[in-house]
C-alpha cells in the first residue's frame, strides 16, 4: 500500500513596514492562541538581522535557525516548545543571516509547514529584498500597523510592495494598540482607502487589538500574554483573530 503524503499546513507570516508596532509580540501570541484551537503550531523567528522571539519568551535554546539554514541540524532537533507552540528561535543581535539566499529558508518554511497546521513567520521589519521574498512565499500575510503616521506610511509601502511580488497574495490588516475598536477602525479604512484609490485592492481587516498595559508587563516577563495574563483585552482580541484565521 502506497502512504498517503502528509499534509502540508498554511503559513502565516507577520510583517511591517516599520520596527517597533508590536510584530514579534503578535507573532508569539497568535502562535499560542492558534495552539489553544488544537492547532499543531511552529513559530518561526524569521527576522534575519534582529531576532528576539526567544528574548520575549524567556528561551534559551542550544539551536536554531542558523543551525538548520546551514545544514547543521534537522528541522525537528532545533525546534523547542514554549506555551504548546514548537519554536525556531533566532540568534538575537546577530546580523549574519540578514543579507543571505532567502532560498533556504524558504524551504525550511516548506519543510516545518508538513505535519502541523500552521507555520507562523515572524518577518523582518522593513522593505528589504529577503522580508518581502518571504512574505510573498506565505498563505496569508498579515501585516501590522499603528495609527502613527509613520506606521501608516511604511505598512501601505509593505503592502504595495507584497502586492507587486505576489499579486495574488492574501493580504489582511492588524491594527495593534489601538485606543479602542472604533479608533483601530478608522485606522483600518485610512489603509482601505488608499489601497482601493491608489492601488486598486481591498485590504481586508483581520482584526484589532486594543492599547493594554498587560502586554509590556509580560514582554518584561518573557512570559507569552495568554499564560501570563488570558483575560485581559489584548489577549481575548488575539484569540479572536486566531478563530477569524
Amino acid at each position: 500500500m502506497i502512504p498517503l503524503p502528509i499534509p502540508a499546513g498554511r503559513v502565516i507570516a507577520i510583517a511591517s513596514g516599520k520596527g517597533g508596532v508590536g510584530k514579534t509580540w503578535f507573532a508569539i501570541t497568535l502562535s499560542q492562541a492558534l495552539a489553544r484551537q488544537g492547532r499543531r503550531v511552529v513559530l518561526v523567528d524569521g527576522d534575519l538581522g534582529l531576532a528576539n522571539v526567544d528574548v520575549q519568551l524567556g528561551l534559551n535554546p542550544p539551536h536554531g535557525l542558523a543551525d538548520v539554514f546551514v545544514g547543521r541540524l534537522a528541522l525537528d532537533a532545533a525546534l523547542v516548545e514554549a506555551g504548546g507552540v514548537a519554536v525556531l528561535a533566532g540568534s538575537s543581535g546577530s546580523g549574519a543571516l540578514a543579507a543571505v539566499d532567502p532560498a533556504p529558508m524558504l524551504a525550511i518554511l516548506r519543510q516545518a509547514a508538513i505535519g502541523h497546521d500552521d507555520v507562523v513567520l515572524d518577518c523582518g521589519a522593513g522593505l528589504d529584498a529577503t522580508p518581502r521574498r518571504l512574505s510573498a512565499a506565505a498563505d496569508v500575510l498579515l501585516v501590522l500597523a499603528t495609527d502613527e503616521p509613520t506606521s501608516l506610511t511604511d505598512a501601505y509601502a509593505a503592502m504595495k510592495l507584497a502586492w507587486r511580488d505576489a499579486p495574488g497574495l492574501d493580504v489582511r490588516l492588524v491594527v495593534n494598540r489601538a485606543v479602542d475598536v472604533r479608533g483601530g477602525e478608522r485606522t483600518h479604512a485610512a489603509l482601505a482607502a488608499a489601497a482601493r484609490n491608489f492601488l486598486r485592492r481591498d485590504l481586508p481587516l483581520a482584526g484589532i487589538v486594543r492599547a493594554d498595559t498587560k502586554v509590556p508587563d509580560a514582554i518584561r516577563h518573557q512570559t507569552g500574554l495568554l499564560v501570563r495574563h488570558p483575560g485581559c483585552a489584548a489577549a481575548e482580541d488575539v484569540v479572536r483573530i486566531a478563530r477569524a484565521l
